[in-house]
C-alpha cells in the first residue's frame, strides 16, 4: 500500500492512493457526512453531524471536531459535487477539502484527497503554517488514504 504526492498547484496539499473497491462504494461514504469519521485518519472528525444524509451541490452540513484537544463544531458548504466522482466542501475560513474518485477498473479506484488553502489571504495561510496545521493535514490525508486502502484490503481477505 502506498500514497502518492500529487502536485495540485500552489497552496494545495494533495495525495492519491489506489483503493481496491469500486468508486461507487467509496463515493457513498464520502457523500454521507455522517460517515466522514469512518474516513478520517487525522482523529479530528467526531460522529455528531447535522445536515443531509447524502451531500449534493450547495448542501450544508455541520460536524463536531476536535483539534489539539479542543472540541468545536464547524459548518461547511458543498462547493463542487459530481455524483460518483467529486465532493468538495468549504469551511467558514475559506479553505476547502476535496475528494476525487477515478475508476481504474471495476474494483479499483484512484482516490485523491486535497486540502486547498489557495483562496486564503497571506495572514490566514501563514497562521495555518504557524499552528502546524499544514503538516498535520499532510499526515491526516496520508493516514486517511492508507486507512481506506486497509479497510478494503481487509474486506477482500478470506475469512474476515
Amino acid at each position: 500500500m502506498s500514497v502518492t504526492i500529487v502536485d495540485a498547484g500552489p497552496r494545495k496539499i494533495s495525495r492519491s492512493a489506489e483503493v481496491r473497491a469500486p468508486a461507487g462504494e467509496i463515493f457513498e461514504i464520502v457523500a454521507d457526512p455522517r460517515r466522514h469519521s469512518e474516513l478520517d485518519g487525522s482523529g479530528t472528525v467526531m460522529d455528531n453531524v447535522t445536515g443531509p444524509q447524502r451531500l449534493s451541490a450547495d448542501a450544508r452540513f455541520s460536524t463536531k471536531m476536535k483539534m489539539y484537544g479542543v472540541p468545536y463544531k464547524i459548518t461547511s458548504v458543498i462547493t463542487d459535487f459530481e455524483d460518483g466522482r467529486v465532493v468538495e466542501w468549504q469551511h467558514p475560513l475559506g479553505h476547502r477539502w476535496r475528494w476525487e474518485l477515478k475508476p481504474l477498473s471495476a474494483d479499483t479506484t484512484l482516490v485523491t484527497e486535497t486540502f486547498d488553502y489557495s483562496r486564503l489571504g497571506a495572514a490566514k495561510a501563514n497562521g495555518l503554517k504557524w499552528f502546524g496545521a499544514l503538516s498535520q493535514n499532510i499526515k491526516g490525508i496520508e493516514s486517511t488514504l492508507t486507512q481506506l486502502q486497509s479497510r478494503f484490503a481487509a474486506a477482500e481477505t478470506p475469512g474476515s
